[in-house]
């Protein structure tokens, strides 16, 4: 299991979920993405993302000055 860390900060929608997208190719069952974003609509986007494609949103924390940590797992 691998964990990897993607950095989306100041990106704005739907640029984060794109790059997860492209991202998503190269991770295996049970790796871990942790997504770093500032976007307001970055926990709704991310937790869509997760649920159309049936991966799991495992946690979120909020890193302050608006920005936010993500964990999925794929």
């Amino acid at each position: 299991m691998a964990i990897e860390i993607l950095d989306t900060l100041g990106l704005k929608c739907p640029q984060p979920v794109l790059k997860i997208a492209v991202k998503a190719p190269e991770m295996k069952p049970g790796d871990m993405l942790e997504i770093l974003g500032d976007c307001p609509t970055f926990e709704k986007d991310i937790r869509t993302w997760c649920e159309r494609l049936g991966k799991v949103f495992l946690s979120i924390k909020d890193e302050g000055e608006n920005k936010m940590r993500i964990q999925i797992q794929f």
